[in-house]
């Protein structure tokens, strides 16, 4: 099998990743925007040892689960890589994706328990997030990198942002470029503004605004005020308006330096009957709807009695400790950034919540100090680690103190695997439910139940 050749193929099956898999001469072929049951015509675009990767031509038998593109992003852009797939159907793929990842994991067969579908899976995400840059041309640009490159699409309207968020945006960027303000080339490392965030509350109704720049300010002070000046004249629930200073040449949009230049600092929303302060470095779910339904499981699968002393591992701002705090005796919760735990702690203020403790710290290094010094045996012990999952010495923490339960919520299931493997050394997994909280993409969050054996 050589670069460039095209073949005829029949899609066996779906990936974690959406993509489809098809087999020729002794081949894997992994062919992205395919269905299993299909069969296409592709062109090899890689080739390794014995797998290729390739792209679809001609979709000669289509599967019936396949749908019209509504978006004329796709599938440049690569954000919804399911967006060419039947809604219910995505939904079954992420099953059978975690049903089977973990059931590798653990050597034993593992079937979802429940599904979470959201009811209506469009404009969802409270978080904008667009880079701006120049075109080929040197033309200032804002939308999203195409798949796999640092080129910006422009993107006007996309299917899955808060309607608000896009307009605000593609307001500022309006004015960037009636006022030629310099926007940041990657190459030069030159020119001012790199991203535009915007951030909603979608209960509270309020907006944050974000300037990501590449200089400590935005061309001038006086250009700077007109700025702020332009978006709260025609946005008045943009309640904050913050600039970032980034100049690092990574793929991290945020710099550590954040000055707020209009407004209280932050915004305000809420899930269920409890309310959370956001600051432009917080962590928050970028689908409270969805956020709202897999806590609620989360908490139906802890079965707490109101008598319990949890611990809440990785906790951001507090979002799921102060969820469960209401039902139990004590609540600890263990964060790293110090800002979310400076906005976990006024959230449990916000909320009246009084049986609740936030700590700054890395859990794998803090946790077994903690319990040491504390000489505190948690009940049941809640655990949302980033996409890497759990460090080991976090896990062998928590094999040694031995909770009654553990509430695993992931958002990775391969991590999500490994980690369960570890902790089948003294736990049962009893149940897992999967949660779509990323429509129309091959992201699936996930929550499960471990009882001590």
């Amino acid at each position: 099998m050589k670069k460039n050749e095209e073949y005829i193929v029949d899609i066996q099956d779906n990936g974690f990743g959406g993509e489809g898999i098809a087999k020729k001469d002794d081949f894997t072929l992994f062919i992205p925007n395919c269905i299993k049951g299909e069969k296409v015509k592709i062109k090899v675009l890689k080739v390794g040892k014995n797998i290729a990767f390739g792209k679809v031509i001609d979709v000669i038998r289509k599967s019936h689960f396949r749908k019209e593109i509504d978006c004329e992003f796709f599938p440049k852009c690569g954000g919804c890589n399911l967006r060419h797939i039947d809604y219910d159907y995505t939904i079954e793929m992420k099953k059978k994706s975690v049903e089977n990842t973990l059931t590798k994991s653990i050597g034993r067969n593992v079937v979802v328990d429940d599904v979470i579908k959201m009811d209506s899976p469009y404009y969802y995400r409270n978080k904008l997030q667009y880079p701006v840059g120049t075109d080929k041309n040197g033309n200032p640009v804002m939308g999203i990198f195409r798949e796999k490159s640092h080129d910006i699409i422009e993107v006007k309207k996309c299917l899955i942002q808060d309607e608000r968020n896009q307009k605000i945006a593609n307001e500022i960027f309006l004015f960037i470029k009636n006022n030629d303000i310099p926007v940041y080339d990657e190459k030069s490392r030159k020119g001012s503004i790199r991203h535009i965030i915007i951030r909603s509350g979608k209960k509270t109704d309020e907006v944050m605004v974000i300037i990501v720049s590449n200089t400590e300010n935005i061309v001038s002070e006086e250009i700077e005020s007109r700025l702020v000046n332009d978006i709260i004249s025609k946005f008045p629930e943009v309640k904050t308006i913050a600039k970032n200073i980034n100049r690092k040449n990574t793929n991290v949009i945020l710099g550590d330096k954040t000055e707020n230049i209009y407004g209280k600092g932050y915004i305000e929303d809420t899930i269920g009957e409890y309310r959370f302060k956001i600051s432009p470095m917080s962590f928050y779910q970028v689908n409270p709807i969805q956020t709202e339904k897999l806590y609620n499981k989360a908490i139906e699968y802890a079965g707490l009695r109101g008598n319990e002393i949890i611990f809440d591992l990785y906790c951001g701002i507090g979002t799921i400790g102060i969820f469960a705090s209401k039902k139990a005796r004590k609540l600890y919760g263990i964060e790293c950034i110090d800002v979310a735990i400076k906005n976990a702690k006024e959230n449990a203020k916000i909320n009246g919540i009084e049986n609740a403790e936030f700590y700054t710290g890395n859990v794998e290094e803090f946790l077994p100090d903690f319990v040491g010094s504390h000489n505190i045996k948690p009940n049941i012990v809640f655990i949302d680690p980033p996409r890497k999952g759990c460090e080991k010495s976090a896990l062998e923490t928590i094999l040694k103190i031995e909770p009654d339960k553990i509430v695993y919520v992931s958002c990775n299931p391969a991590t999500l695997g490994r980690d369960l493997k570890k902790l089948e050394e003294k736990y049962e997994l009893k149940k897992v439910a999967i949660c779509d909280m990323f429509p129309w993409t091959s992201h699936c969050e996930s929550v499960c139940i471990l009882e001590r054996r």
